[in-house]
């Protein structure tokens, strides 16, 4: 049933390369026969990590964005990296490296595709819990993060109330708010 929508791919090539990501540009043939070409990002795998204290505060970053001008609120987050072949371990690194926080136990909490029409990212998300500050911050040299807590119904009221931008965090806490408390 599905083959009645599948694009053929006739060729590609890597249209820009910068250091986080590709531009992929594809020769395609459409299902009506219809050639023509398709650019998307290259992002690939990433994890996001939504940490609980042992208090039950949830861990969260502070980090200036450069595409949109200010500091965003959000939740630990990275790409997979050469030397990831499991994205929970990935998540434990990630949390590790951007708040020095380390997990007693950490859960698959939902995989999605946030923009699978312009890029091929994963998101792989993760529920930390009982995590406790355990190591100073390992930052990539184009990361400013500052690490706070918070309680997590203030943070389902920041998505709520639109004072929480970040995508990526708020569907974590939105998935975890509705699924699984």
């Amino acid at each position: 049933m599905d083959e009645e929508l599948v694009w053929e791919t006739l060729g590609a090539e890597t249209a820009y390369a910068c250091p986080g990501f590709d531009v992929i540009r594809e020769d395609v043939r459409l299902p009506d026969g219809t050639e023509g070409e398709f650019d998307y990002v290259q992002n690939g795998d990433s994890v996001v990590v939504l940490p609980f204290t042992t208090d039950g505060d949830v861990v969260v970053i502070e980090e200036w964005r450069q595409p949109v001008r200010r500091v965003n609120r959000g939740l630990p987050a990275g790409t997979m990296e050469g030397e990831d072949s499991d994205p929970k371990a990935a998540a434990a690194r990630e949390l590790r490296e951007e708040t020095g926080y380390e997990a007693d136990t950490i859960d698959h909490l939902y995989t999605g595709e946030p923009a699978n029409g312009n890029t091929d990212y994963v998101f792989h998300y993760y529920v930390a819990r009982d995590c406790e500050a355990t190591a100073d911050q390992e930052l990539d040299h184009n990361e400013s993060i500052r690490v706070d807590t918070a309680d997590f119904d203030s943070l389902v009221q920041s998505v709520r109330d639109g004072t929480l931008r970040d995508g990526r965090a708020a569907l974590g806490i939105m998935h975890y708010a509705l699924f699984e408390r």
